[in-house]
């Protein structure tokens, strides 16, 4: 079993590299974030505040999640792939994913994807908890501007408008909350291969990793 890790801030574009990584080394590509998001989702359908901890935490436990081949998301058998990315889902996905019982229950969901495949996940904490032991651990890293950025493009693609100034402010706050969460924080390590996308291509960035790998 082959485990490929990638830890990042937000916008670093984890998911982008990680998906075509995927698909070039015929690997499982998994989203950790995603099942974070899902969470934040079912809590925002539930009417639940961040506030609702030990709601948050039963809720947790009955949530169906999963990824098929071509990197939608299935919430409890529903397509939610572009409403676990909405502005009101991005908001309360960093303090959601701080309540200890929740990474648990999503870690412990997330190394079970991993049984008996080779696979690559991206994340927060995925090269420091979820998988210390990977093959090969990875930090993709970008400039706060080229992040909002990237974010930007993705989110017209996706008919979501958010103003840029505004994008900018969420990812200093979301950097700063995922930097100081007291568990499954975001952090540099020494066992990291360190990758700063901001002047790369997807392709260069694509090439690194699978350089670094083979």
């Amino acid at each position: 079993m082959k485990i490929v890790a990638i830890d990042g801030p937000a916008g670093s574009g984890k998911g982008t590299i990680t998906k075509i990584v995927a698909e070039k080394l015929n690997l499982i590509y998994i989203d950790s974030g995603a099942t974070y998001r899902c969470v934040a989702l079912a809590a925002l359908r539930n009417n639940l505040k961040v506030e609702d901890k030990e709601e948050i935490i039963k809720l947790t436990k009955t949530l169906k999640i999963e990824f098929t081949k071509d990197g939608r998301t299935i919430l409890n058998n529903e397509d939610v792939s572009k409403e676990i990315r909405s502005k009101e889902v991005s908001e309360i996905v960093s303090p959601i994913s701080s309540i200890v019982e929740v990474r648990e229950i999503l870690v412990d969901l997330q190394r079970k994807m991993a049984n008996d495949h080779d696979v690559i996940m991206e994340g927060r904490d995925i090269t420091t908890v979820v998988f210390p032991n990977a093959n090969y651990k990875f930090y993709l890293d970008a400039s706060i501007e080229e992040r909002a950025r990237r974010r930007f493009k993705q989110n017209e693609e996706m008919n979501i408008h958010i103003p840029m100034e505004e994008l900018i402010e969420s990812i200093e706050k979301r950097d700063y909350n995922d930097m100081h969460k007291p568990v499954g924080s975001l952090m540099r390590t020494n066992d990291q291969i360190y990758i700063d996308s901001t002047n790369m291509t997807i392709d260069e960035v694509v090439n690194e990793i699978i350089k670094n790998i083979k």
